[in-house]
């Protein structure tokens, strides 16, 4: 069995328990790291998370090194999607540590993509990773719709009610904040339309809205299909 096959097969069982071993450290890092955010914890307690916190990126950093190792194309792998993670998932660490200044205390919130570093070992996410590069031109295009039925509905709202609530509308951009509130279906109820062709208008939005949510959940569970298809066709090869 070689060391290649061990980290990037995950069909094999040496793959297989070097994935479960991954990923047992990965949530451990993330628990210790949300623990960590608890106020009033005690020295050990902190001490405690610091030295596991240690031990992940110590075997965060051979991995990356041993990936790096194996890798085809060096470079390539340093400059993938799953490369960078790997690296942005240890980075911070050295950074804060080598170098004590205060403003890069804020790389610790790089720490958080340390997540995404599960895409690597789960099947079920590569597919649905898989399905946004299926659905990619699509999504794209209902982006760009959205944004632009967002500016409408920004302008429409500012024209319809700025004249009675100038406070409320005092312009587009204010428009746009009642847009996105309304367009996602949130209705935080900040602002509120008040004259009748406002509120007519707020109900046109609102139909769209429903189908700002439906599209997007309809395209990746067609895509999500493919990729499952896809994949079945593979392991039968």
């Amino acid at each position: 069995m070689s060391l290649k096959s061990t980290i990037e097969d995950n069909t094999t069982v040496a793959g297989r328990a070097f994935d479960l071993c991954m990923q047992l450290v990965i949530v451990v890092c993330l628990v210790s790291f949300s623990i960590g955010t608890l106020p009033d914890l005690e020295s050990g307690t902190r001490s405690a998370l610091d030295f596991i916190e240690i031990g992940c990126i110590g075997i965060f950093s051979v991995e990356y090194l041993l990936r790096l190792f194996v890798a085809t194309k060096r470079l390539g792998f340093i400059f993938s999607f799953f490369g960078l993670v790997d690296l942005v998932a240890i980075l911070p660490f050295y950074l804060v540590s080598g170098l004590n200044l205060g403003s890069l205390r804020a790389f610790r919130l790089l720490r958080l993509f340390r997540v995404f570093k599960l895409f690597r070992f789960n099947s079920a996410i590569r597919r649905f990773h898989r399905a946004f590069v299926i659905a990619r031109e699509e999504l794209i295009l209902f982006v760009c719709v959205t944004f632009l039925l967002l500016f409408f509905a920004g302008t429409g709202i500012y024209y319809c009610e700025n004249k009675v609530q100038p406070e409320a509308f005092s312009s587009v951009f204010a428009g746009l904040w009642w847009a996105v509130v309304t367009l996602t279906t949130v209705g935080y109820g900040d602002i509120v339309p008040v004259t009748v062709g406002g509120r007519c208008f707020t109900f046109i939005i609102l139909m769209l809205g429903l189908g700002i949510v439906a599209v997007p959940t309809g395209l990746i569970a067609s895509a999500l299909s493919q990729a499952r298809d896809e994949e079945a066709v593979r392991n039968q090869k």
